[in-house]
């Protein structure tokens, strides 16, 4: 019989649809026990013997694939992928899929909320009225400023989707491949990403994690913001340089940051002093509706795997490029 196991947390919280796509197909599965994102090690000496992975954002080395005699199929939920050794799946001959349309809303209403939060200090205002204090904080409005958009992919277009409804909001984009086809769908203009940083008052990432992104946004690009400007991370850690951004803002320079994804997952880093730095735990993709999608949606590939039938979402070849 074959074997999935599933170690992306949570996983049928709140919809069962995937539990019963699995036992409706006959297949045995293993639900990671641990209840938390795994370690590598953790993960060596679970995946012997399992068929499929239906993964999360744990590691997925050349370490854990060598364990894995029998896997063929690692199926993500979610869209990144800098948690798989691609070149490594490939040599194996693993397969890999993801979700990659799934979580695209989630994360574009959660990188907008970020927005207003950061520009009303609404996360500072809750923080002090629970502790006594009241203080009403001057902000501005999303409409009023510039907004800089790295990255045009999914949910970077959903982003700049969203961002038209709130009049007059000025946006700046960049993308290493621009789709020409958006300037008929919407109002903005396409800039060098040194442009962004130095005239935008919010610049947001919307870039994959590859060996080109990796620390992409570091001090001089933090520094060459305006002193009051605000960073977002919706993507993934690793992209903003972490400790460049603490000294930074320990510094006194920047109005505010909110980083929702960190190198190192659960995040206990300096960030947590930052008063002004917002702090989310890798919610991007938490919506109901959105979480329930991604889970059924590697389920079912999963399970088109073990029955023999194509692939749906297999990563496509230029994803494997751009780890090389």
């Amino acid at each position: 019989m074959p074997k999935v196991l599933v170690t992306t947390v949570p996983f049928a919280d709140k919809d069962k649809t995937p539990i019963h796509l699995l036992e409706g197909a006959g297949i045995d599965y293993l639900i990671n026990p641990v209840g938390r994102k795994l370690k590598e090690d953790e993960l060596v000496n679970l995946i012997a013997d399992h068929d499929v992975l239906i993964a999360g954002t744990e590691p997925i080395t050349d370490k854990v694939m060598a364990r894995a005699n029998r896997l063929r199929l690692i199926a993500r939920v979610g869209i990144g992928l800098d948690s798989v050794d691609l070149l490594a799946a490939r040599r194996r001959g693993i397969r890999v899929s993801y979700t990659p349309d799934a979580p695209a809303k989630a994360v574009s209403d959660l990188t907008i909320g970020l927005m207003l939060d950061l520009l009303r200090q609404t996360h500072i205002s809750n923080t002090q009225l629970h502790a006594g204090r009241w203080q009403r904080f001057f902000g501005r409005r999303l409409g009023e400023v510039t907004v800089g958009l790295i990255g045009m992919g999914r949910i970077g277009i959903g982003v700049l989707a969203r961002l038209q409804g709130f009049g007059g909001t000025r946006v700046l984009v960049n993308d290493i491949s621009p789709d020409r086809k958006l300037e008929t769908a919407f109002q903005f203009e396409w800039a060098e990403k040194d442009r962004i940083f130095r005239e935008a008052d919010i610049v947001s990432v919307h870039v994959p994690l590859t060996s080109k992104t990796r620390n992409m946004i570091g001090r001089a690009e933090l520094e060459l913001m305006k002193p009051d400007a605000l960073l977002v991370n919706t993507a993934r850690g690793g992209i903003v340089n972490e400790a460049d951004l603490y000294a930074v803002l320990q510094a006194g320079h920047l109005g505010g940051a909110a980083i929702d994804v960190f190198e190192k997952e659960p995040y206990d880093g300096p960030l947590r002093e930052i008063e002004r730095c917002l702090l989310t735990a890798h919610m991007g993709s938490m919506s109901v509706d959105c979480r329930a999608r991604m889970e059924i949606e590697a389920t079912a590939e999963a399970i088109r795997f073990l029955s023999g039938q194509a692939l749906e979402s297999e990563v496509p070849q230029q994803e494997y490029e751009s780890h090389l």
